[in-house]
């Protein structure tokens, strides 16, 4: 006759029990110290904010949250949408049809494939990108990386790359960031493509290409790159995505194109924060 001890019986229902009990007691150990440090980033984020309250990424009032624009500031922004050209992304003032391009990009095919921008460049847009570029105001890149991703939505599926154009070290050196690459490293990130800044190099110091008419502009930026040696071997046959602040007469972009190319790339997008438009309201 088979005895069992009560005890015995009874032991792993208890050890089982006290288990459930430790992990109960872990748990609710573990909660009030996430509690506490969950309270206490807020706590900072609220004290931050009331010591340095958000500014507006233009004119610098104060606003309710980081990384956004006032409503006057805002509604000084022409953001470019169809129609537009084709190729270049220059706006139309009415429908022209499918497939329509300008007449800059008829008489010369660019050396990029497409280019397209987030928002006419104007006033508001140039104290945008002046600070961005030159002032340290670079709390607002992601917004700006959302806009060009909206405007560069057709890019998306068939980018392989994301690259920028390049300072030259010197530049780079004085400005301590290339406005280009932030954009770029943030751009490829929410599109969850690979980021190489530094894919592209500018071999020769140029001058500023502001106060230079398109023809100097392109003299200017001529041999003045070249496809990094480190990267090279990526580059053939993939599709790149090449970033910038500002395209005006387009010359910097398709020097840097025209190197992708020959360097192997596929396909060559553009995609600038702001284009110059000679006349918004009724461009030509």
């Amino acid at each position: 006759m088979l005895v069992h001890d009560a005890s015995v019986v009874a032991r792993p229902a208890t050890l089982i029990k006290r288990r459930q009990q430790a992990r109960a007691r872990g748990i609710i150990g573990i909660m009030p110290a996430v509690i506490l440090r969950r309270s206490l980033r807020l706590g900072l984020a609220r004290t931050i904010d009331f010591l340095l309250p958000p500014q507006c990424a233009g004119c610098r009032i104060p606003i309710a949250q980081d990384s956004a624009l006032c409503a006057e500031c805002w509604g000084g922004i022409d953001f470019i949408g169809p129609p537009y050209c084709v190729t270049c992304g220059y706006p139309f003032p009415h429908d022209a049809g499918d497939g329509a391009e300008c007449g800059a990009c008829i008489a010369r095919t660019p050396a990029f494939d497409r280019a397209r921008a987030a928002m006419a460049y104007g006033e508001v847009p140039r104290t945008l990108i002046l600070g961005f570029k030159h002032g340290d105001r670079i709390e607002a890149t992601a917004l700006y990386a959302r806009w060009l991703a909206h405007a560069g939505a057709a890019f998306r599926a068939e980018a392989d790359i994301v690259t920028c154009v390049p300072l030259h070290r010197g530049r780079l050196f004085r400005r301590r960031y290339n406005q280009s690459a932030l954009l770029a490293n943030r751009l490829a990130r929410d599109w969850a493509r690979p980021a190489i800044p530094d894919l592209v190099l500018r071999v020769r110091a140029t001058r500023s290409q502001g106060g230079l008419n398109a023809g100097e502009r392109r003299r200017n930026v001529a041999a003045a790159f070249a496809i990094n040696p480190r990267h090279a071997a990526q580059l053939a046959g993939r599709n790149v995505v090449l970033v910038d602040d500002v395209l005006t007469t387009g010359a910097t972009v398709e020097a840097v194109a025209r190197v992708l190319r020959r360097g192997g790339a596929g396909a060559v997008n553009v995609l600038t924060l702001a284009r110059v438009v000679r006349d918004w309201r009724n461009p030509i």
